[in-house]
């Protein structure tokens, strides 16, 4: 590693969204996780509120929490070297359906001291000092986090565009804007992300993507799945959730009306609209349903086109979207729908912007593929990986503590 590229021997705090003890990965724990091999790092729960303790008053997790709460349980775990896990010890009010600004702001800043006691408790319990502060795309139940736990270095992490989903563009609207600015620096996983928060704090920076990539670079002893050998090919698949706020119903059923001679395969949980398209109606158009994490890599090596066929809006455009890097990794041609967030993407597969091209892109893809293309797509893809994604965190820490 260069130097600049490197942080060692430092107290890191992560804040954010997903609690470790929620059994999906998230972006989040990876970075964690690579914070931990060179640095201390608390890794820090959501708060418990009062509504979740009220509808999940049994789930167990909630259990845990209110344990904590009551100081029948220890607040810190220690997951391994370095890396350890705070349970609040202190419950949150469930506040985002107010309207009016002044109360809301009122008591968002005593959630906001609650939580922050918390941590601070903790800091000091494990004699961090100087701490980083990592907050992972948490904007209200980490607002004043900054001026409450004085951090050496604050961070603004954004992976996703929250605002347009209305839980967090009621407050979100106006408080994202600021949490960015007054953060000293913030990083971002997207082209577009970075350049979003670039409106409101110029110490932004675009640090990529990583991936769990070791399952999908083995294509060795990959048989094709039992509800795939009946298929005819060539396969055009997808992998992941169908949900109609960010894949294009109308796109898919175009592209096998259009070729019938095509088999196109979803392979994820559908949402609702999903369930009640007519693409179910579609005989070339085949639902094989959800899928361990573990079969994943067969599905696609099953595949000889892979797609994200996805609809353009503040969802998707600038969502970094993880999949491509296993598709990539897999060796297999990509074909997506062009948006800011695949730019990073474009000289390794092929982008579309209506339907007329992702016939032409698909077609293309089949008729060129071949081995020296894929050792090049396996090649890229692996170049997302945590510790390069970190190695880019760390510079722009670096530079903002020059």
């Amino acid at each position: 590693m260069e130097p600049n590229d490197f942080i060692q021997g430092r107290d890191i705090v992560v804040v954010g969204q997903q609690p470790w003890d929620v059994e999906i990965g998230s972006n989040c724990k990876n970075i964690a996780l690579e914070f931990s091999r060179h640095n201390r790092v608390l890794y820090v729960n959501s708060p418990l509120d009062r509504i979740t303790l009220l509808k999940q008053k049994h789930d167990p997790k909630v259990k845990k929490r209110i344990d904590v709460i009551k100081h029948k349980a220890d607040a810190i775990v220690k997951l391994q070297d370095n890396l350890w896990n705070l349970y609040p010890d202190r419950m949150i009010e469930s506040i985002n359906w107010i309207k009016n600004d002044a109360i809301y702001t009122f008591l968002n800043k005593i959630n906001n001291k609650r939580f922050a006691k918390s941590i601070s408790d903790a800091i000091t319990k494990l004699g961090f000092k100087d701490v980083i502060l990592f907050n992972d795309n948490d904007i209200f139940r980490c607002f004043y986090l900054k001026e409450l736990l004085k951090p050496a270095v604050s961070i603004y992490y954004s992976r996703d565009y929250l605002l347009y989903v209305d839980y967090w563009k009621l407050h979100g609207e106006k408080l994202e804007p600021q949490l960015i600015a007054k953060s000293d620096l913030c990083v971002a996983n997207s082209t577009y992300l970075a350049s979003y928060c670039g409106r409101y704090n110029k110490n932004s920076h675009y640090v990529g993507q990583g991936c769990d990539l070791e399952i999908f670079t083995n294509k060795q002893a990959l048989p094709v799945p039992d509800d795939m050998q009946n298929i005819s090919k060539p396969v055009i698949g997808y992998v992941g959730a169908l949900q109609s706020i960010r894949l294009d119903i109308d796109l898919l059923a175009y592209l096998a009306e259009q070729r019938p001679g095509w088999s196109i395969v979803l392979v994820g949980p559908e949402d609702n609209e999903f369930t009640a398209s007519r693409l179910h109606s579609i005989p070339n158009i085949h639902f094989l349903g959800s899928k361990p994490g573990e079969m994943l890599p067969a599905y696609i090596n099953a595949f000889d086109v892979c797609l994200n066929p996805q609809v353009v809006n503040q969802v998707t455009i600038g969502n970094y979207p993880r999949k491509i890097d296993e598709y990539l990794a897999m060796g297999k041609p990509t074909v997506a729908t062009r948006t800011e967030a695949m730019s990073v993407f474009a000289n390794h597969t092929y982008l579309c912007e209506t339907k007329e091209d992702y016939l032409a892109a698909i077609q293309k893809a089949l008729d060129e593929d071949s081995p020296v293309k894929q050792q090049d797509r396996i090649r890229f893809a692996a170049t997302h990986s945590w510790e390069n994604n970190v190695k880019e965190i760390y510079k722009a820490i670096n530079l903002t503590e020059r």
